[in-house]
């Protein structure tokens, strides 16, 4: 199944709520990506840009998209930001088939 990193961000809200009621939105992460067939690797809170960082796997981009719509309109988040990651072997049959590419840079000659 496909890896998906995620960087999210609360609103000034949120972060108030879980000040005055801490609870573990690990668990709640877990339970949307199971609710579509994934499966929920890790779940961490960071200083910078983002407030935190989730690796999913789930069977699809469609599925996952499903989960980032459901949490984005939520209203609990600023920003959700969600990759697709690539294994090694996926990046390297992509590198083998670029070379099939025919790129022209814009301007340059046919």
């Amino acid at each position: 199944m496909p890896l998906y990193l995620s960087r999210f961000s609360y609103t000034p809200e949120t972060w108030a709520r879980l000040i005055g009621h801490p609870e573990d939105r690990a668990e709640a992460a877990r339970s949307y990506i199971e609710s579509v067939g994934g499966k929920l690797h890790g779940f961490w809170y960071a200083f910078g840009t983002h407030d935190g960082y989730n690796l999913w796997e789930a069977p699809d981009n469609v599925s996952m998209a499903a989960v980032a719509l459901a949490i984005g309109g939520g209203g609990a988040l600023s920003s959700f930001e969600t990759t697709v990651l690539l294994t090694v072997d996926e990046t390297l049959d992509a590198l083998g088939r670029a070379g099939q590419v025919r790129y022209r840079a814009p301007g340059a000659e046919q």
